[in-house]
């Protein structure tokens, strides 16, 4: 994943896109369960009388081990729904093109990079990800997996550095 980050930064910096980061809030929260998979009551939230019912679950909760699965097949499927292809290579980079602009945009459990050469497109994606998903917009990428981006868009450079890290 942090090869696919560094492509797609390369990408940008020698065709001057974009580069924008949005978060997922509560992202594994989206996710649905394909199996039948009960819970205990958790303490406090139990109703008098009903101290033995259990919950059973819809949606995926932090902390159940196929979370990360269900929110990750749920994003892409939300995501192909807005013509976005996922790459073969890496499921989390996925590419929209429409007539001769491109748009990137790569995953990273709840962080995404929005990567491309129009502006309008990316606020449209964007937008269209916040009707979808409790999203909080970053403004142009500063820092991505701990590491701090540096960017020169005149000389087209493109530096990283994890020196707080």
């Amino acid at each position: 994943m942090a090869k696919s980050i560094r492509i797609m930064l390369s990408l940008a910096a020698w065709y001057d896109y974009e580069i924008w980061q949005m978060d997922v809030k509560t992202a594994f929260l989206n996710g649905f369960v394909e199996e039948e998979i009960y819970m205990d009551q958790l303490e406090g939230f139990t109703s008098v009388g009903e101290e033995q019912k259990v919950y059973h679950l819809q949606r995926s909760i932090y902390g159940l081990k196929q979370a990360s699965r269900s929110w990750n097949i749920h994003f892409g499927d939300v995501i192909r729904g807005y013509d976005f292809i996922k790459n073969d290579f890496d499921p989390c980079v996925y590419k929209k093109v429409s007539g001769s602009s491109v748009a990137f945009l790569v995953l990273y459990v709840d962080d995404i990079l929005l990567i491309g050469d129009d502006v309008k497109m990316l606020g449209d994606t964007k937008a269209w990800l916040s009707t979808q998903f409790s999203m909080k917009n970053l403004g142009e990428a500063s820092y991505i997996l701990r590491i701090k981006i540096i960017r020169d868009r005149s000389k087209r450079m493109l530096g990283m550095t994890q020196t707080s890290y």
